[in-house]
């Protein structure tokens, strides 16, 4: 089942003989529960692919959908609610807030959208990500890797139909890199969770189901294409 297509997908900065075209028709899908890498050089215009699919940058043309909306199609108000409630963000700087401890953090988004969370899916998120010991600690008192495991938690508790991770393991040593992609793979299998990851390290990347190589702002070449 398909979760995620982009048709002829568009990003121009600037006009003229200076115009950049930071994406120059994009054209990829994603099935449900599918782990997807994609890779590319910086200034491949992959972070710029990754905002695209999250409805946080519009593109210049083309279409988006995810779970079956066409998300630009939407308003700003729908489509903000629309992200809040569909798309799940990891981000390489975790993004938590450092007053909330990790349990505030990860039920945060639910809240927001006026929901109570699901305990047993959190507990089960929790327990699966090793986080039990941490609910009570401020998120600043934790170090990379824990940080990034709560921003894991937080993405998947909301059930979103995708979530999109940027550059993950980015601010991580190679170790705990491995241990946070592990846990990425885990959790995609375990509650069937698709996860588009951009990443420019070909080694991370490997532990995805799927490969996509952007280069110059159009698909490459990739695994499964």
């Amino acid at each position: 089942m398909e979760i995620l297509r982009t048709s002829d997908l568009k990003k121009v900065y600037g006009k003229g003989e200076t115009a950049v075209r930071a994406l120059d028709g994009v054209d990829f899908q994603v099935n449900k529960g599918e782990f997807v890498g994609i890779v590319g050089t910086s200034g491949s215009g992959k972070s710029t692919l990754l905002h695209m699919l999250g409805g946080l940058d519009r593109p210049t043309s083309g279409t988006v959908w995810v779970d079956g909306k066409d998300i630009f199609a939407l308003g700003d108000e729908e489509r903000t609610i629309f992200r809040r409630r569909k798309i799940g963000f990891v981000f390489q700087n975790y993004n938590l807030v450092p007053v909330l401890n990790v349990y505030e953090n990860i039920v945060l988004p639910i809240q927001l959208d006026g929901n109570e969370p699901d305990k047993q899916h959190v507990d089960n998120i929790v327990e699966t990500l090793g986080l039990h010991a941490k609910l009570n600690n401020l998120s600043n008192h934790l170090s990379g890797g824990q940080q990034q495991r709560v921003a894991i938690a937080r993405a998947l508790a909301a059930k979103p139909a995708i979530i999109l991770a940027d550059e993950p393991t980015g601010n991580l040593d190679s170790r705990t890199s491995q241990d946070v992609m592990g846990l990425l793979k885990v959790t995609s299998q375990k509650f069937a969770q698709t996860i588009v990851m951009i990443t420019h390290n070909e080694e991370i990347a490997q532990l995805c189901d799927r490969i996509i190589r952007i280069e110059d702002g159009r698909i490459a070449g990739g695994e499964g294409q």
